[in-house]
C-alpha cells in the first residue's frame, strides 16, 4: 500500500476558501457517529440521528445518536446499520481486520463467546471491501441528511472534508488502510485521521468545569465501547490561553467491550430455558432486545434488584421462573454476566494509572458501555479512593464530538479549547546506518569492504524517536541520510530509506542491531530525486579513485495524531516528494 505526503497535509485552508463543511465519522467496531459544522459557525455542531431501518430506505426510520457498524450482502444489494435485523448472517466487527497485528484482535472472552451470527472478517469478503462498503453508505447516507439541513446553493459551493477516527494503538498500516478505504468510500483526499481516545479526551476535558482543572493533574481516558476498551492518560501542562495536556502513558486497549454482555447473556438464556419446549429464535430477539434496552442500563449492582424478561410463548414452568411469558432474574444473575467483561476492563484501568507513574485525579468513562453504573461502580471501588471516576456528558458520542472539535480547531485555532502537546512515542523508530568496524566492539558481527571510504564497515541500528519519547506536532524529527553510488551508473531518479521500529513489550531498550529483539520493518521511504538536476549533484572521488555522485539530504519526520508525514530536505529546500510503503 502506498499514500504519498501530499494526502497526509493536515486540512489545508488555502486562498479564499473561508468557508467549509466539516464532517468528522467515529467509525466504530460495533456502533458509528457522525457530526458536521461549518467552519462559518464552528459552534453550532450537530450530531446525526436519523438512519434507515430494515423496513423504510428513508431518513425517518430509526433515531439514534450512533447506527450499528454492520453489514449484510443480499444479492446486488448491501444492508448496513439499522437495516440489518437480527436474523441471518451478518459482517460485524470488520473494522478491526484492518489491524490484523493487534493481539487484541482475539480475547478471551471473543473465543468464549462468538457472536452465533456473525460472518468472521475476511470469511468470503475482504476487510477492506466492508470498510469501504459501509463508510460509502454512510457518507451517501450524510449528505442525504445535509440536503435538509443546508440550502443547495451552500452545499454547491462548500468544500467539504472529512474527520475520521481510529483506535489509540492502531499500526501505521492499519492508519493507511482506514485512509485508503475512507477515500475509496468518497471521503476525499484531503482527509484527518485522529486517535479515538484522544478525540474523547478533547471533549471531556473541554465538558468539564474549567476551575476544577489545575496544572499538573493527570487524568485517565477511558473509552469503553461495545466491542473494544481504549485507555490513554494526560497530564495538564497549561491552562491558558487553551487547556494544553501533554500524554502521560502510552494508550492500551482490549476487545472487552459490552456487546459480550449481550452475549453472555444469550449463553445464559440457551443454558437456562433451551429446553422449554416453546423455546425459538423469537423468544431470544425478544429477550435480548429487554436485555439491550433496559436491564443493562438499568443494572447496578445493589441489593434486592430483580429484572423481567419478556419470554413470549414460553411456557409456565416455576422451576426455571417462568409465568406469563416473562423470565425474572435475580441482580445476582445479572452480576454474573456482568463480571467477567467489568474485570477485564477494571485491570485495564489499573494498569493504565500504574503506567503514569504519577499521581492520578481522575478516571473519566466516556463510550457507551463507560455510562455503565455498576462498571462505574466497580471501578471506583477497585482503585485508590483519592482517584474520582466520572461520566462527562454526552459520553457515548464523546469521540466523534471531540473529532469534530479537532478539525474545526485545525481549520481555525481560535476555535480551539483544549490542545494535545505532546504524544507518547509508542514504539522505537529508526533506520539501520552503515558504522566503521571497530573490533573491539564489532568482533561477533559481520563486516563488509566500503570501496568509497575505503574501510570495514558494520551495519547497526540509529533509533530517532525511542519507546516513550515525547513527540508533538510542532517539531520534526530529522535525520541526515547520504547515499553515494559511482557516476558511471547515470543519475539514480529515486533513493530509498527503510524505517523500522520495535514495540520493545518487555520494555528492555532499544536493540542494537535489526537482528535482535523484536525490531521489524515498518515501511519504505522513496524520495524522489528526478526534480534534482544532475549538475546539481556533488560529486567526489572515493578511496577507490573512482567518481561517486555524493547526496546528503535529510528525511523529515512530523507524527501526528494518528498518522506520519514524510518530506525530504535537500540543501535547504523542502521536497514533498517522498512516497511511504508499508511492509
Amino acid at each position: 500500500m502506498e499514500t504519498t505526503t501530499s494526502d497526509m497535509e493536515k486540512i489545508d485552508i488555502g486562498e479564499g476558501a473561508d468557508r467549509k463543511l466539516l464532517i468528522a465519522v467515529d467509525f466504530g467496531t460495533t456502533f458509528s457517529g457522525v457530526a458536521w459544522a461549518q467552519t462559518r459557525r464552528p459552534d453550532v455542531q450537530t450530531i446525526i440521528i436519523q438512519w434507515p431501518d430494515s423496513t423504510s430506505g428513508g431518513l425517518e426510520g430509526i433515531s439514534s445518536d450512533k447506527v450499528p457498524t454492520e453489514l449484510r450482502y443480499d444479492g446486488s444489494d448491501t444492508k448496513w446499520g439499522f437495516q440489518v435485523d437480527d436474523f441471518g448472517p451478518r459482517h460485524q466487527w470488520f473494522k478491526l481486520d484492518l489491524d490484523p497485528s493487534q493481539s487484541r484482535g482475539v480475547s478471551d472472552l471473543s473465543r468464549q463467546y462468538p457472536d452465533q451470527h456473525a460472518l468472521p472478517p475476511g470469511y468470503n469478503v475482504s476487510g477492506e471491501k466492508l470498510c469501504t462498503d459501509y463508510l460509502t453508505a454512510l457518507r451517501k447516507h450524510t449528505e442525504e441528511v445535509l440536503k435538509h439541513k443546508l440550502p443547495q446553493s451552500i452545499l454547491k459551493s462548500t468544500p467539504v472534508e472529512y474527520i475520521i477516527t481510529v483506535p489509540a494503538v492502531w499500526s501505521d498500516i492499519a492508519q493507511a488502510k482506514t485512509r485508503s478505504c475512507a477515500e475509496d468510500a468518497g471521503m476525499g483526499k484531503q482527509l484527518m485521521i485522529i486517535s479515538e481516545p484522544e478525540a474523547a479526551a478533547i471533549y471531556a476535558l473541554h465538558a468539564m468545569d474549567p476551575h476544577s482543572i489545575k496544572i499538573g493533574d493527570t487524568f485517565v481516558l477511558c473509552d469503553a465501547g461495545g466491542g473494544t476498551v481504549d485507555l490513554i492518560s494526560y497530564t495538564v501542562s497549561a491552562l491558558k490561553p487553551i487547556l494544553q495536556v501533554e500524554e502521560a502513558a502510552t494508550g492500551t486497549g482490549r476487545l472487552c467491550g459490552s456487546t459480550f454482555l449481550n452475549r453472555i447473556f444469550n449463553k445464559f438464556l440457551v443454558d437456562k430455558l433451551g429446553l422449554n419446549e416453546e423455546w425459538d429464535e423469537e423468544v431470544v430477539e425478544d429477550a435480548m432486545k429487554r436485555f439491550e434496552l433496559v436491564t443493562k442500563k438499568a443494572f447496578r449492582g445493589s441489593p434486592g434488584e430483580e429484572f423481567v424478561i419478556p419470554v413470549p410463548g414460553l411456557a409456565d414452568d416455576p422451576a426455571q421462573g417462568v409465568r406469563r411469558g416473562k423470565f425474572r432474574m435475580t441482580g445476582a444473575e445479572v452480576r454474573q454476566i456482568f463480571e467477567p467483561v467489568v474485570q477485564e476492563v477494571v485491570t485495564l484501568v489499573r494498569g493504565q494509572i500504574a503506567a503514569t507513574n504519577k499521581s492520578v485525579k481522575a478516571v473519566l468513562l466516556v463510550g457507551g458501555f463507560g455510562q455503565n453504573a455498576y462498571l462505574r461502580e466497580t471501578i471506583r471501588a477497585s482503585i485508590d479512593p483519592s482517584i474520582e471516576v466520572m461520566q462527562p456528558p454526552n459520553g457515548w458520542t464523546a469521540v466523534v464530538r471531540g473529532a469534530l472539535m479537532k478539525g474545526l480547531s485545525v481549520m481555525e485555532p481560535t476555535t480551539a479549547r483544549v490542545k494535545v502537546a505532546s504524544r507518547s512515542a509508542r514504539k522505537h523508530y529508526g533506520t539501520e546506518r552503515m558504522t566503521k568496524y571497530d573490533a573491539t566492539k564489532h568482533s561477533k558481527r559481520p563486516n563488509y569492504w566500503d570501496a568509497y571510504d575505503g574501510e570495514y564497515k558494520v551495519n547497526d541500528m540509529d533509533w530517532f524517536i525511542k519507546k516513550g519519547d515525547p513527540v508533538t506536532e510542532e517539531k520534526s524529527f530529522k535525520r541526515q541520510y547520504h547515499k553515494v553510488w559511482p557516476v558511471a551508473e547515470g543519475h539514480n531518479k529515486a533513493v530509498s530509506q527503510d524505517l523500522l521500529m520495535s514495540e520493545d513489550r518487555d520494555n528492555t531498550g532499544a536493540p542494537t542491531y535489526k537482528d535482535s529483539g523484536d525490531v521489524r520493518y515498518l515501511a519504505r521511504l522513496t524520495a524522489d530525486l528526478s526534480c534534482i538536476p544532475a549538475n546539481d549533484l556533488a560529486q567526489k572521488t572515493g578511496k577507490d579513485g573512482r567518481q561517486y555522485y555524493s547526496v546528503h539530504y535529510d528525511i523529515e519526520m512530523t507524527y501526528y495524531s494518528a498518522h506520519t508525514k514524510y518530506a525530504m530536505v535537500y540543501k535547504n529546500v523542502k521536497y514533498d516528494s517522498v512516497t511511504v510503503e508499508y511492509v
